[in-house]
């Protein structure tokens, strides 16, 4: 597989797995977060240029994709790793958690789809999105979290809609709990981590490996098929009630 892509959130756990997969098949990308010495860093490691910009501005991603598309050349793929974790229940989250969580995880996945509305529709691609597996489970103190990425799942759903005529291909994938910096908190108690994964029917947590495999098989051209779809990566925790565990 090749191509020219944008990766949002690219130095985050699974946004720099992304990464490396794709430039190992010699697709072109450019790597997008606001972290620059993590970006600087990766972008070194895997010789590809990056640019920082605040995600949550719908107009900063327009600016980048467009940048990317003038500099890589068309487009075929635009991947949003932004995202956050909120774990409060909702009389506990204050009006800055909701704000924060709705702009980091819905407002950059609507910008993502905006941006590639604009800049893909001549040519077609694949833009892949980031919902999770507690958006369509009910889990204590995920309010806030599965709110906005329930947003995630409508968006994937009406966007595939409105641009599958156009060759534009919009799917997401919810997760269940990944090992990643944003999850250390969860993952490195042990007492948490028991619990965790005792959630998830597989009996282990999620790697970034796990996700980013299918990331960049969705937006693999040979896959034009399949749009509209929520593809739950997740240990069985979305669908799947194991008891005695």
């Amino acid at each position: 597989m090749q191509g020219n892509l944008v990766i949002f959130g690219a130095s985050g756990g699974i946004g720099s797995e992304v990464c490396r997969r794709l430039r190992a098949l010699d697709c072109n990308i450019l790597l997008v977060a606001r972290n620059e010495e993590k970006l600087k860093r990766l972008g070194s490691d895997l010789d590809a240029p990056y640019r920082c910009i605040d995600a949550t501005s719908i107009n900063e991603i327009d600016e980048c994709v467009s940048q990317a598309s003038e500099t890589l050349g068309t487009l075929s793929g635009i991947v949003n790793c932004v995202g956050s974790l909120l774990l409060k229940p909702a009389h506990f989250t204050t009006c800055a958690d909701w704000e924060e969580t709705i702009a980091k995880n819905l407002t950059t996945a609507f910008g993502t789809v905006r941006a590639g509305g604009k800049f893909m529709r001549k040519h077609g691609g694949s833009i892949v999105l980031m919902s999770t597996a507690a958006a369509r489970v009910g889990l204590p103190n995920h309010e806030a979290i599965a709110a906005a990425k329930a947003g995630v799942i409508g968006l994937t759903q009406s966007a595939a809609a409105s641009y599958a005529s156009s060759g534009i291909r919009i799917n997401a994938v919810a997760p269940g709990l990944v090992k990643t910096g944003m999850t250390e908190r969860i993952w490195s108690n042990e007492k948490s981590a028991a619990v965790s994964r005792s959630m998830h029917p597989i009996g282990r947590l999620g790697e970034p490996k796990d996700v980013a495999s299918l990331i960049v098989w969705l937006l693999d051209p040979e896959n034009t098929w399949i749009t509209g779809q929520v593809f739950g990566v997740d240990g069985g925790l979305g669908t799947l009630h194991v008891t005695g565990r």
